[in-house]
């Protein structure tokens, strides 16, 4: 999962991506709305962490935007306006959700999480191939009742390969959605996940190599 923050408070914005980055998140962070706008533009994401007041306006005006063009990414807002007036607004322009500064992060971070749930529409709390098991409310993996050890970035390229099983999911994919935009398109991270989540989920192997093409999971298991 791929998220853009829009804050300009930079110590804020780095704690909420760092939250985020902790449990698998890929986290891009902008401090304005001309920043946003292009990264959005540029980037395809699962949700947005939007601030209201900002320096080149207000980010509802941003939401406003977005919705205006078409786009249905979750928005998360974030604000220090509390009052219903305010809440009103938010989702009456598009808001999904509305947290009110100062926050906890497991909140945010449980927000952002129900948020991105609710746009792959209706599905289950574990997803399933053969034997596998993703938890998803407790980011936790098992292979034939094992509870196997794995990295947030690792759970984070599986849970998509599996979302996507029967179906060829590309490296360039991958690092769009499982990666921000610090990282390199040409390296071997992918490579390099993939080499340890096959390692750690043993035999018989799961994920197939499509040469030139990407990773691919069974739908059958």
């Amino acid at each position: 999962m791929r998220v853009l923050v829009l804050e300009d408070d930079l110590q804020l914005g780095e704690v909420i991506a760092a939250g985020l980055r902790s449990i698998g998140f890929a986290v891009d962070l902008a401090v304005s709305i001309a920043e946003a706008d292009l990264k959005t533009a540029v980037n395809s994401y699962d949700c947005l962490v939007i601030d209201r007041m900002l320096p080149d306006g207000d980010g509802l005006d941003f939401v406003r935007v977005q919705r205006t063009q078409g786009a249905r990414t979750p928005v998360l807002m974030l604000t220090a306006r509390d009052t219903l007036a305010d809440k009103v607004d938010g989702f009456t322009i598009g808001a999904d959700d509305y947290l009110v500064k100062p926050f906890a992060q497991a909140e945010l971070t449980a927000r952002v999480i129900a948020l991105c749930r609710r746009a792959e529409h209706p599905v289950s709390p574990t997803i399933t191939s053969g034997d596998l098991e993703l938890d998803l409310a407790r980011r936790r993996v098992s292979r034939g009742g094992v509870v196997l050890s794995v990295t947030p970035k690792e759970f984070a390229v599986l849970e998509l390969l599996l979302r996507r099983a029967g179906q060829v999911v590309s490296r360039s994919e991958l690092i769009e959605r499982c990666w921000d935009e610090m990282a390199e398109p040409m390296s071997n991270v992918v490579d390099v996940v993939i080499a340890q989540l096959r390692r750690k989920l043993g035999p018989p192997a799961l994920i197939t190599t499509v040469r030139g093409t990407g990773f691919l999971v069974d739908a059958d298991g």
